[in-house]
């Protein structure tokens, strides 16, 4: 019983070996073992003569990200649709990936299932890089038999999310550096450029104008206190940053303003809605009953309003409540989602109706994305040009002001 415990606990690690067999080939592979002693045991009862052991090092490396995930996910459903046994897939996936970080985890998880494990129980227990959600789908597909194909949909699922938030970073990468870039020249302007304009101004004697003196003030204010400037900017985004991380106020009042944007506040609520049904859809189609698979459909959202929501409709549906009827109550989903959820309910295709709203929000979304890109130009190119042509004509006025008198 020692034993077997002392087993179970032992941590494996890979290591890479090379040495000849029978015939006198060089042989070279890799192993999972509790050590070189096990490896070579192991070896050698395969005769094969071992020449070199080496531990593989399977720390550092960049943090496993959703796309890691992602990628992994699209690999393991297409190796079990393709026949490769499970454990044999966790193999070949974590020798192809770059990630010493996601080879780890792979390991670990790979080892799991194998002393006896479940696949959605070893997800489970790195909740990090596998939420409910994800975990919810695996036990599914494990239940009913057709893991290869809940997989898919997994995968599926993933990218779709994935392209959404690219889109909608694309969207903002653009004014954003501008922006960022707008801000580093205004900082050397102020406190390089007008300090020397002012030493010439001051050599005319006469008295300047007051957008000059304006601007000159404010590079003496920016000039004397540049550190604070930049240190409130800079403390004051991390601690808003945290609050909307971790205060629940916060975020509500947050999502609820994105929501309402003038501009970006429609690209906002489309890709919300998109990810809600997407999720939805996902969960109804891999077996998961409503009530349950709304457990995971709020935090998928990503919008705390919408979280919010579906917690009320799921305490509706659980009383026996129609989903279109409780979505309804909620006052935030859009008629043509509504029409869709009713006409799925009512023809027992729930999951195929919210898949086409998903497709109809995701292509809304990426129309969006296309249309702010030429929209934020000219807009940034007019702000800039106020602010700058701005500073520019503020100092040239008393220039022109010394010529007419000349």
């Amino acid at each position: 019983m020692a034993t077997a415990a002392l087993g179970k606990n032992l941590k494996e690690a890979l290591f890479e070996w090379e040495g000849r067999d029978k015939n006198g080939k060089v042989v070279r592979g890799e192993m999972r073992a509790g050590g070189e002693a096990a490896v070579n045991a192991s070896l050698r009862r395969q005769g094969i003569l071992i020449t070199k052991v080496k531990r593989r090092r399977l720390s550092g490396g960049r943090s496993i990200k959703q796309k890691d995930i992602a990628i992994f996910t699209r690999q393991l459903a297409t190796m079990m649709k393709a026949g490769v046994p499970l454990l044999q897939s966790f193999d070949i996936v974590g020798r192809g990936s770059t990630n010493p970080r996601m080879t780890k985890l792979l390991s670990d998880i790979r080892a799991d299932v194998e002393t006896g494990t479940s696949l959605s129980a070893a997800f489970r227990r790195h909740p990090l890089h596998f939420d409910a959600l994800y975990c919810n789908l695996v036990e599914a597909g494990e239940a009913g038999g057709i893991l290869e194909a809940l997989l898919d949909r997994l995968a599926i699922y993933q990218e779709k999310t994935m392209a959404i938030k690219s889109k909608i970073k694309s969207a903002l990468m653009y004014p954003v550096a501008v922006l960022v870039v707008a801000f580093v020249v205004l900082t050397v302007i102020m406190i390089f450029v007008i300090p020397a304009f002012e030493e010439v101004f001051q050599s005319f004697g006469g008295e300047l104008p007051t957008p000059t003196l304006v601007v000159i003030a404010m590079s003496k204010f920016f000039a004397k206190w540049w550190w604070a400037i930049f240190g409130l900017l800079g403390g004051g985004t991390y601690f808003f940053l945290e609050s909307w991380k971790r205060s629940e106020k916060v975020q509500m009042a947050m999502d609820r303003l994105l929501l309402k944007l003038p501009i970006f506040g429609d690209l906002v609520h489309k890709s919300v809605i998109a990810r809600w049904t997407r999720t939805l859809s996902t969960m109804f189609a891999a077996g998961v009953p409503l009530v349950e698979a709304l457990d995971s459909v709020g935090g998928a959202s990503g919008n705390a309003v919408y979280a919010q929501a579906t917690e009320q409709i799921q305490r509706d549906v659980s009383t026996g409540a129609a989903l279109t009827t409780s979505m309804a109550a909620t006052g935030v989903f859009p008629t043509m989602v509504l029409q869709m959820a009713s006409i799925g309910e009512e023809s027992g295709s729930l999951d195929h109706m919210l898949a086409k709203a998903a497709e109809f929000y995701e292509d809304e979304v990426d129309e969006m994305v296309k249309g702010l890109s030429s929209l934020m130009e000219p807009l940034i190119i007019v702000i800039l040009g106020t602010l700058i042509g701005g500073i520019v004509v503020s100092m040239y006025l008393p220039i022109f002001k010394l010529g007419a008198v000349v």
